[in-house]
């Protein structure tokens, strides 16, 4: 029979902190220079949680992972909107974030192509103008409400550059209270970076293991864990490499999960689309990609989870849309639900809209909603295997031959 082992964790410097998360006795402990290391966890596949709490976390994952439905990822901070509304003429104040906000919550079509919404902090905790919080105003459309719970980048020391996500510490009390403000799921992102056809072993480890804890402290707390391991586009890297790699991150993810005793059905997966790197010299076809991206799935992604919500990592709309609807038509007989988390893709057209009129005027909501509705339409089609792309839409095209394209 199995028993409950005490978990502590030391981060050492990546994160500087020490916590123990269970006041029970531990097992197969060594001490040196003061990191714990723990030989064994014997609460392997979520055996720390109640029934109850393993069904909440598995219905939350199966109701994010619906068919035809995706994500709105809408939880930039309010430096990182506050950049684009900017750019586009829009002054940064809460109210204007908040206005902005509640137009993407209340889309009319919304609930027909959304299964959940990811939220910043700030505005979980933001109501409409009616009243209503906003993570109530979304349960009340049957679209999940979500939280992104991690903090600043940090760089690695003696890492080549490489980084890591800061806000374990201190991540369990947040947790409960975003739960308690509404948040059924959270989402944390591990950007990595293809460097000299790899990545190395200590930023693969070190963000994996990040992303375990965090999976395992969230589930503690009521919150489905969204894992996102987000390697970027930057670089000349092939698609070859690009599965190669992949398949090592996803790998080290999955397993670091296990070994923490994550519960592997009350989790849902953010990954990048395998693509080349933007400055690769070769042409591929948006089904290649698509079938690059399933290879990867196919070799290593536990069949206990239910969903992946891809990333858009700065594609345009119609290219994410392009290669989300050839990854679904190359699934098979895939087990996961395929579907889009997005932010940029969505949102950036919409801001565009602020251009045509003076610096400072008031958002043009109505024009936002009418075109968001347009683009949950085309994501929706892209989730279901459906959408039907311009030729030659979500191909990779070389820098050059994409210059004189243009």
């Amino acid at each position: 029979m199995l028993r409950a082992a005490a978990l502590t964790i030391s981060i050492g410097s990546a994160c500087g902190f020490s916590v123990n998360f269970f006041n029970k006795p531990s097992i197969g402990r060594d001490v040196r220079a003061g990191v714990v290391a723990l030989n064994m966890i014997d609460c392997h596949g979520g055996a720390h949680l109640s029934v109850e709490q393993k069904k909440a976390l598995r219905e939350t994952a199966e109701l994010v992972a619906r068919s035809g439905k995706g994500i709105t990822a809408c939880d930039e901070g309010p430096g990182t909107i506050g950049d684009r509304f900017e750019k586009v003429g829009i002054v940064n104040t809460e109210e204007n974030r908040r206005l902005y906000r509640q137009m993407l919550f209340t889309n009319p079509v919304g609930s027909d192509y959304l299964s959940a919404a990811i939220l910043d902090p700030e505005t979980i905790f933001q109501r409409s103008d009616a009243g209503e919080p906003f993570p109530s105003l979304l349960m009340s459309q049957g679209i999940v409400p979500g939280v992104k719970p991690h903090l600043k980048v940090a760089t690695l020391p003696g890492a080549g550059g490489a980084t890591v996500m800061q806000g374990l510490d201190s991540l369990g009390t947040r947790c409960r209270s975003y739960y308690e403000a509404g948040a059924r799921f959270a989402k944390w992102r591990s950007p990595l970076v293809i460097k000299d056809g790899d990545i190395s072993d200590l930023a693969v480890r070190t963000n994996m293991e990040d992303l375990a804890r965090y999976a395992l402290i969230c589930q503690s707390e009521g919150l489905m864990p969204i894992v996102e391991p987000d390697i970027s586009l930057q670089g000349d890297y092939d698609l070859e490499t690009a599965i190669r790699v992949n398949v090592k991150v996803q790998s080290h993810l999955y397993k670091a999960m296990l070994d923490h005793g994550v519960y592997m059905e009350g989790t849902t997966l953010k990954p990048n689309m395998v693509n080349p790197g933007k400055s690769c010299q070769r042409k591929y076809t948006a089904e290649e990609l698509g079938e690059a991206t399933i290879t990867v799935l196919r070799r290593c992604m536990p069949c206990a989870m239910p969903g992946v919500n891809f990333l858009s990592g700065g594609q345009s709309l119609e290219d994410a849309a392009a290669r989300l609807n050839a990854i679904n038509r190359a699934k098979g007989n895939s087990p996961w639900n395929l579907s889009f988390s997005w932010s940029q893709a969505l949102q950036l057209p919409l801001l565009e809209l602020c251009k045509k009129n003076p610096p400072g005027s008031p958002l043009p909501l109505k024009e936002m909603s009418e075109l968001l509705s347009k683009e949950l339409a085309m994501a929706g089609a892209a989730a279901r295997g459906e959408y039907h792309p311009a030729p030659g839409q979500g191909d990779h095209i070389p820098p050059a031959k994409a210059a004189v394209v243009a």
